[in-house]
């Protein structure tokens, strides 16, 4: 893409909505430094960290400063700064600090990951399931057929209809 106003490429795109109408500007860095339009902001971490995480912590903050992890010695004023832990013995020792952070950002402080849809099913859905394959070997095993056909089809029927719970 070309700069609006030179032949240059362009390598600054800027996006406006304005009253609900978007417009795009594209123009090479020589045109964008002419119109004062590139703004250097450098990323502070420790600022956006402390957006997130200092809401959540005030009370606690002089306490916190405080505490160091016996193990890897990172102290709490450095994960707040840095954003990141030393070790998996952090979470205990910065537990009071972090379980509102978690809280906030995953709804949960405990992780639970992902599960097959399978396995999403209900306890009661996999005992019938149980129960039902269980009949169907017994109804075989005597050479009742017709109670082995029909349990068969209320198992397949089960597994198909039944939606995870």
């Amino acid at each position: 893409m070309k700069c609006q106003f030179c032949s240059n490429p362009a390598t600054v795109h800027l996006t406006d909505i304005i009253n609900g109408h978007k417009k795009e500007t594209h123009l090479c860095q020589a045109c964008a430094e002419k119109k004062h339009l590139l703004h250097q902001q450098e990323l502070n971490l420790s600022a956006i960290l402390q957006s997130v995480i200092g809401p959540h912590i005030g009370a606690l903050t002089d306490d916190l400063a405080r505490l160091t992890c016996p193990e890897c010695g990172i102290k709490y004023m450095e994960f707040k700064a840095e954003g990141r832990l030393g070790c998996p013995h952090d979470y205990q020792v910065f537990q009071s600090a972090l379980e509102p952070l978690l809280q906030r950002i995953h709804r949960a402080t405990r992780h639970a990951g992902k599960q097959p849809r399978h396995r999403r099913r209900s306890a009661t859905w996999h005992s019938e399931v149980v129960t039902l394959r269980q009949q169907l070997r017994e109804a075989v095993q005597v050479e009742n057929y017709e109670e082995a056909a029909r349990l068969r089809d209320l198992l397949r029927q089960k597994e198909a209809t039944d939606e995870p719970g």
